[in-house]
């Protein structure tokens, strides 16, 4: 093995062990964890410093008679991830440090779904997002894009709700952003959700469903810790599992979609959005005022739902439905109906009961798991931003 990657080696070895530490570790702790020697673990530790990957925190107790020793945690400076999230209500934007704190979070609302106009949105509310955080000493090294429909190599293939097909999302929002340094991601929406709720539940929810409400109708699944993309990236597209084969007719080409009758747009039926209000907003308004017809499309709603649920915990044999996006303000009108069906359909519901409850991200779910995502690779490939921050502080000052 060549030195150099020895070093990277070793240097990843050091910081994944940081990055799992639940409080300040010291260095003496670091090298019996890794075996290796202290002088290698005072170099590394220097540079990660030096890189503003990790700072010297509160003391590192290790349960020990003697003066605590000084403590190594992950720095809330230096590079961070940014989220943009297109959804029912508007657009929205997040930025995360390396801890997963978010340090920037905006929304906007917005009139149209044609490409141009959505990310010439998003690209201002990428360049406000990012001099914010410069401010606080923070580095956006990559922004990662949700999108409501399945993405392949940075392709949107298909987003039947926005009206795109095959658009190449990323290359063009880096180019409406002006800013070629920043790399741009684009994924699912409803998987980045399930990998921020994943993050926010600490690892202790492992397998789950995540069923975003919104635009469209998309799940992200996680298993055993782990999110469930498919062979080509395309799982979870729960909104076109067909509820009823005659039913009503889809965006998509085909008839009976779970979309069709739970979207926002299917629950609004003949009664648009009044002028000024987002359709989760009216809908969540008209069924707080207990409107006929709203509250009898929700609870058609939640019967639909536990219908194409049913057939996905059926195959997966998983316990935990997290309701996310728009249809996490409107669980309280759902759960019942979809819980009845998934306790009458699924065969182990008997044995194992299924808990359906809001997602804790609520409808920011996406957006901050955008960010998350972004802000990973920095976690998995630390020496990636250790060599540009290196670069960058080489140029010579204009």
């Amino acid at each position: 093995m060549r030195q150099e990657n020895l070093r990277t080696l070793n240097l990843e070895l050091v910081f994944r062990h940081i990055l799992a530490a639940a409080r300040p570790i010291s260095r003496t702790e670091l090298a019996t964890l890794t075996g290796l020697t202290r002088p290698t673990i005072s170099r590394i530790a220097e540079e990660l410093l030096a890189g503003r990957l990790i700072t010297e925190g509160g003391p590192a107790h290790n349960g020990r008679a003697g003066r605590p020793r000084v403590g190594l945690t992950l720095s809330e400076r230096g590079p961070a991830g940014l989220g943009l999230d297109i959804r029912a209500d508007g657009l929205a934007a997040c930025v995360v440090d390396l801890t997963g704190t978010v340090r920037h979070l905006a929304f906007t609302p917005y009139v149209g779904t044609s490409a141009p106009d959505v990310l010439r949105h998003l690209a201002q509310m990428a360049r406000t997002a990012t001099e914010a955080v410069s401010a606080e000493d923070l580095t956006v090294v990559t922004a990662t894009l949700a999108v409501p429909g399945p993405v392949q190599a940075g392709i949107v293939q298909s987003a039947p709700e926005l009206g795109w097909r095959n658009l190449d999302a990323g290359t063009l929002l880096r180019e409406a952003m002006g800013r070629p340094g920043i790399p741009v991601a684009v994924d699912n929406e409803a998987n980045l959700a399930a990998l921020g709720e994943l993050y926010a539940s600490d690892n202790s929810l492992d397998s789950f469903v995540y069923v975003s409400g919104g635009l469209g109708i998309g799940a992200g699944i996680v298993l055993h810790g782990r999110l469930m993309r498919g062979s080509r990236g395309w799982s979870g597209e729960l909104g076109h599992v067909t509820v009823y084969p005659d039913g009503r007719p889809c965006p998509c080409g085909s008839c009976g979609c779970l979309q069709t009758y739970v979207s926002l747009r299917a629950v609004l039926g003949d009664e648009p959005a009044p002028p000024g209000l987002t359709p989760d907003a009216a809908v969540t308004g008209r069924a707080e005022a207990g409107h006929p017809a709203t509250i009898a499309a929700l609870e058609s709603a939640g019967t639909a739902l536990g219908i194409a649920l049913a057939d996905m915990l059926n195959i997966l044999d998983i316990d935990t439905v997290l309701l996310g996006g728009s249809f996490s303000l409107l669980a309280s009108w759902l759960t019942a109906r979809a819980k009845a069906e998934i306790d009458q359909r699924v065969l182990a519901a008997a044995w194992a009961p299924i808990t359906v409850r809001p997602a804790l991200l609520g409808p920011d779910a996406a957006v901050i798991g955008a960010a998350l995502t972004s802000v990973d690779q920095v976690r998995q490939h630390p020496t990636i931003w250790l060599t540009r921050s290196g670069e960058t502080a080489a140029q010579p000052t204009p």
